[in-house]
């Protein structure tokens, strides 16, 4: 039977950042992947030789000693991640609001985004300050927000007891600013109303201070991760599960059996995976019905319908400013709660990104455009395997398609005759090929007063660092991993890493 220090399910962003943590202070590390390629949601495909992210688009947090690039300094692989910030001439967001006819730019930096907002929105002066001023105080006395701190436990704030929904309803009665400010509710998926107003705080706030994405997407964690892996104590096993945790006594498992048939023994393992899969890991002999109840009770995000595309004409003349990346919101309302809504008829919000990919030697105008979209749209096909769907399928997603790029032609109507779709993704995609059991974007809600699967599990030496432990994306997902990797390695080992790595 073999023996490492250390498992580490799953090699996402978390799993790899928890994996590169414990390993540089010299712990053996067996790091177990479910598909036959690492990367998680970080991965890119390929058609017709042009690159395509899946689940990672765009961030926050690359402007000055931030925590995301202290995590990357802290784990070797800041060098190699090389952000590519997202904004034109007007701004690094666009928001349209449909219903009202009303278009709004976003420009970096919290104090340029604030003075933009009050020029739309010139009776709200005060609400506006206020918003940034509660977002910033929130993120500040956060535990955990930077690593250049000292650990500190986590303290429950006001704004963690309130929705983001009720937060703002008490700053402003304007549904088109609510609706600004709750943009970057898209980038986790769950509803204003069911949100704590302080965990919206701490995801917007670095994407107002700045939004990039990164060159190479999310290929460049995994690159990044495969060098940074040479040399260090890291085993990887792909296409592997773990299908027993044997051996139990006294709350630690001894014996961790491999879908392979391989057995291993380690001191700690940790799960980066989503809620749902590592309670079908555990022994249920071992854990109590509440514990079974609290996961089961996670409610999934929204998903995405994605349409992937190129623009392969020569570059067209647009009216507002050359091509390049960007991003842009379409808010058919501007009641974002109701968007999150899978019930509500009618079109659904969009996000449209629009990017310069390089492949070889060339260049690539790519254009990705995604919708929300619910299991409750696909649920006639949710026991169908890849494959085995029949024609009702294909005709839902060309449709899906079709009414999708009828909406970007009216923002973009330039790109009507140049505008090819490569590939277009349903739920039922995401939940096939990124281990997603729901096929959700976000892993599980974030709900107000709810709590996460995060830390450690009813056994001594299992770990759960996974899908929204902390917060969603790859902050999120990052920061969890390492705030588990200090507990394990142990404070003194901690603090010597990020001495060396960060000078503090």
């Amino acid at each position: 039977m073999g023996k490492f220090d250390d498992i580490v399910v799953g090699s996402g962003i978390g799993g790899m950042t928890l994996a590169l943590l414990l390993a540089e202070t010299g712990r053996s590390v067996l790091l177990v992947e479910k598909s036959r390629a690492i990367g998680g949601s970080m991965l890119r495909f390929y058609r017709d030789g042009v690159p395509f992210d899946t689940g990672f688009h765009f961030t926050g947090g690359f402007v000055g000693q931030s925590l995301l690039r202290d995590m990357l300094q802290l784990v070797g692989i800041d060098e190699m991640i090389r952000p590519v910030f997202v904004g034109g001439s007007k701004g690094s967001s666009r928001i349209l609001i449909e219903s009202h006819d009303r278009e709004f730019d976003l420009p970096t930096g919290c104090a340029a985004a604030a003075d933009a907002l009050k020029g739309y929105f010139p009776g709200e002066h005060g609400a506006i300050d206020a918003y940034f001023a509660t977002a910033q105080r929130v993120c500040d006395r956060t535990a955990g927000m930077s690593l250049r701190q000292p650990a500190a436990f986590p303290v429950l704030l006001p704004e963690d007891q309130i929705s983001l929904d009720e937060g703002l309803g008490r700053l402003t009665s304007d549904a088109a600013l609510k609706a600004v400010l709750s943009i970057y509710a898209m980038t986790y998926g769950t509803r204003p109303s069911e949100i704590s107003f302080a965990n919206h705080c701490r995801v917007a706030q670095g994407m107002h201070e700045s939004v990039a994405r990164v060159e190479n997407g999310g290929d460049a964690f995994v690159r990044a991760f495969r060098t940074r892996a040479q040399g260090l104590p890291i085993e990887l096993k792909r296409a592997t599960t773990i299908v027993e945790c044997a051996d139990v006594q006294n709350r630690t498992v001894g014996r961790f059996v491999l879908s392979d048939g391989e057995e291993v023994a380690a001191d700690h393992c940790t799960f980066t995976i989503h809620p749902y899969d590592i309670l079908k890991t555990l022994p249920r002999e071992h854990i109590k019905k509440a514990f079974v109840n609290r996961v089961t009770d996670f409610e999934p995000t929204i998903g995405m319908f994605a349409v992937y595309g190129v623009l392969d004409s020569p570059e067209p003349v647009s009216p507002s400013e050359a091509f390049g990346p960007s991003i842009l919101s379409l808010l058919p309302t501007p009641d974002v709660d109701a968007m999150f809504d899978p019930h509500r008829e009618g079109d659904q919000a969009l996000v449209v990104m629009r990017s310069i990919e390089t492949a070889g030697s060339r260049s690539h105008r790519v254009v990705n455009v995604l919708e929300i979209s619910f299991t409750e749209h696909i649920r006639q096909w949710l026991h169908c395997r890849a494959g085995e769907r029949d024609e009702s399928y294909l005709e839902y997603k060309e449709r899906h398609v079709e009414r999708i790029k009828e909406r970007l032609f009216a923002v973009y109507p330039e790109y009507r005759g140049s505008y090819r779709v490569v590939k277009a993704a349903s739920p039922l995609t995401f939940r096939e090929f990124l281990n997603s059991p729901d096929g959700s974007a976000y892993g599980v809600k974030q709900k107000i007063g709810q709590h996460s699967l995060f830390g450690r599990l009813p056994f001594r030496n299992l770990f759960a660092a996974g899908q929204s432990a902390m917060l969603p994306g790859v902050i999120g997902s990052m920061a969890a991993s390492v705030v588990v990797g200090r507990g394990i390695i142990g404070n003194d080992a901690y603090v010597r890493l990020l001495g060396e790595r960060l000078g503090i």
